[in-house]
């Protein structure tokens, strides 16, 4: 696994070469002002529209006073500016994310962790909040927030094959990004998306993909077994089970887009073979899109 230095060195390289594709491209040019990302319009930033239970790293001067001594807990008193300019990301930590089919490739895992940092560093570029549900890191701005999303993405992996995205820490009326192979339940992000866009959240859910997983190039005896060790499956025609595995392979995406689509979310398969730069700017366009 990278170091988290060189996860963020990565990560602002890959983001580098971003502004100047998304200056020439003609469908953002309406929503994205003086560099914010198209959100702080006139009319906005001084509605209130919600309390909060505070979280771990509010500062106190976001403290409610009022509103908390009228409770055991603290509250934070947010406008509604700041929930549109929230971006939570969830980046699966689970053990099916560490495959690669060759040296010459990174990992899904790296791939995710690169692609969400450097997304993390161009949303702060533009004045956003970002935060990452996996560490229940709540959404802030600023240099210091980069640094303990490097940390918490440089963590090891999670000891399960397959995990579902998470909800934790994701405000009302915001925008979420899920990075996966997606590969596991189904049902649990048709739950979790549901759940999300009854919140008002919308956001994008991006496929990794090893290029090996994508072309099945298996022939005659083969082992299949899974990074994490719990699942195994040996057959003497692998052949055999090419047509069945692209079918059921293309129905899940499918089903990803359908439920993106009915969610109002976006998808997007991305490959570790192919460029970075192009699924960072995906991503980062797609949180533009309205529905």
């Amino acid at each position: 696994m990278r170091s988290p230095a060189r996860l963020r060195q990565e990560a602002e390289t890959l983001a580098g070469p971003l502004p100047p594709l998304l200056a020439a491209a003609e469908h953002l040019a309406s929503s994205v002002m003086a560099g914010e990302h198209g959100r702080r319009r006139t009319g906005q930033g001084d509605q209130f529209w919600q309390y909060r239970p505070s979280t771990p790293g509010d500062e106190a001067r976001a403290i409610d006073w009022r509103r908390s001594a009228r409770s055991d807990a603290l509250f934070v008193r947010e406008k509604e500016w700041q929930a549109a300019q929230s971006v939570m990301l969830w980046v699966d930590p689970g053990q099916s994310m560490e495959f690669s089919s060759a040296k010459t490739l990174a990992t899904k895992a790296d791939t995710a962790r690169k692609i969400a940092l450097a997304l993390a560093v161009l949303l702060n570029r533009a004045g956003e909040r970002v935060g990452l549900s996996n560490a229940g890191l709540p959404p802030r701005a600023g240099q210091v927030q980069l640094v303990r999303l490097t940390e918490a993405l440089g963590d090891k992996a999670d000891e399960t094959e397959y995990t579902p995205p998470e909800l934790r820490g994701v405000p009302a009326r915001s925008r979420a990004v899920f990075i996966s192979d997606f590969l596991g339940n189904i049902d649990t992000v048709e739950d979790v998306l549901t759940r999300a866009a009854d919140r008002g959240v919308s956001g994008a859910l991006m496929q990794v993909l090893d290029p090996q997983e994508e072309a099945f190039p298996f022939d005659g005896r083969t082992i299949f077994e899974s990074v994490g060790g719990s699942l195994s499956h040996e057959t003497l025609k692998a052949k055999d089970l090419r047509d069945r595995y692209l079918d059921r392979l293309a129905e899940r995406k499918d089903r990803l887009r359908s439920l993106a689509r009915s969610t109002g979310w976006q998808y997007h398969c991305h490959h570790t073979d192919t460029s970075e730069a192009a699924a960072l700017l995906w991503l980062y366009t797609a949180l533009e899109r309205r529905h």
